[in-house]
C-alpha cells in the first residue's frame, strides 16, 4: 500500500511522511505545556513550516505512570486546536484512545485517529467502520500507561508485537474497514524494555510481512537515553538518527517532536539514495 486514505487526503507513502506531535497537556513527557488553543495553534503552523506532513494533536499524556483524564477535560484540551488545525491544509490526526473523543473529532472533520489501544475501547472499532473513510493508526501496547514499564517481559517482543497487531488488523478487516485506511504502529516504550524496543528496530522488517506501512515514534524515548546517557533534552541527534534507521528499515511515517531537523535529516539521506 503505498496511499494512506484518510477523511480528507490520500497520504503518498511513496516517499517517508513527517508526523509531528502536538501535545496539548501539562504532562507530556518530554513537551508539555501547550494549554491554550493560540499557543497550540501557533506551535501547528510553525511545525508546517519547519516540513510537517500530518499534525498529530493529543490532550491526554501517554508517558509511563501517566493519570488518565475523563472525557470532558480531554475534548476541553484539544477542541479548539482540532477546529483550527483542520483548517491549516495538511492530515490532521487525533491521537485518544476515547471512543467519545474519536466521535465528535470525526464530527468535526478530522483525518485520523491514532490510538495506542489499537481501538480496544467498547465501540471504537466500530466507529471507524460506521464513519467509513478516516485513516487509522493501531499501535500495541503492552499494559496501561501507569504500569506498562514495570519490568514488562516477552518470549518473543517482534513475534508478539506482530501477531497482536494482525489480530487488530482482522478485526478491523472483520468489521468491513478497508486495508488502505489503516497504518501500525510497533509501540516504541509503550510496555517495552531498551532491550526490546532495538529488537523492534533491528526486526522491523518482520513486521512489514504484515502487509501495511509502519509508523514509527522514537522522538526523545527514554530507551534513547539508555543508549546515550542523555536527559529528555539532550535527546535531539538520537531522535533523528532512530527515525532514519526506522525509515531505512522500512517505516513510512515518523512521529516526531523535532521536525525541522528530522526533515533535514531526510532530505540528505534521500539525496545519498538511502530513502525514496
Amino acid at each position: 500500500m503505498t496511499v494512506w486514505h484518510t477523511t480528507r487526503y490520500q497520504i503518498d507513502l511513496s516517499s517517508p511522511k513527517i508526523m509531528a506531535i502536538v501535545n496539548v497537556t501539562p504532562d507530556s513527557f518530554s513537551d508539555g505545556g501547550l494549554l491554550g488553543p493560540a499557543s497550540a495553534l501557533a506551535a501547528c503552523e510553525k511545525l508546517i513550516r519547519d516540513g510537517a506532513d500530518i499534525l498529530d494533536i493529543g490532550g491526554e499524556s501517554s508517558r509511563p505512570g501517566a493519570p488518565s483524564v475523563t472525557v470532558e477535560d480531554e475534548w476541553a484540551r484539544i477542541s479548539e486546536v482540532l477546529a483550527s488545525a483542520i483548517t491549516l491544509g495538511v492530515p490532521v490526526s487525533v491521537d485518544t484512545c476515547k471512543t467519545e473523543i474519536m466521535r465528535r473529532a470525526l464530527d468535526l472533520g478530522v483525518d485520523i485517529i491514532n490510538d495506542i489501544r489499537a481501538l480496544e475501547a467498547p465501540g471504537a472499532a466500530a466507529l471507524m467502520a460506521d464513519h467509513g473513510s478516516c485513516g487509522v493508526c493501531l499501535m500495541h501496547m503492552k499494559g496501561d500507561p501507569k504500569d506498562m514499564q514495570l519490568a514488562p517481559t516477552y518470549p518473543d517482543v517482534v513475534r508478539e508485537v506482530q501477531g497482536y497487531l494482525r489480530h487488530r488488523l482482522s478485526v478491523m478487516s472483520g468489521l468491513g474497514v478497508d486495508l488502505s485506511r489503516l497504518v501500525l504502529d510497533p509501540g516504541i516504550g509503550f510496555g517495552k524494555s531498551p532491550e526490546h524496543n532495538m529488537q523492534l528496530l533491528a526486526r522491523q522488517s518482520e513486521l512489514l510481512e504484515l502487509g501495511q506501512p509502519l509508523l514509527i515514534g522514537w522522538s526523545r524515548k527514554s530507551t534513547l537515553g539508555h543508549i546515550t546517557g542523555r536527559a529528555i533534552d539532550g535527546r535531539l541527534v538520537a531522535s533523528v538518527a532512530a527515525a532514519l534507521a526506522g525509515i531505512t528499515h522500512g517505516a513510512r511515517i515518523v512521529r516526531v517532536h523535532d521536525v525541522a531537523e528530522t526533515a533535514d535529516a531526510m532530505k540528505v539521506w534521500a539525496a545519498a539514495g538511502l530513502i525514496n
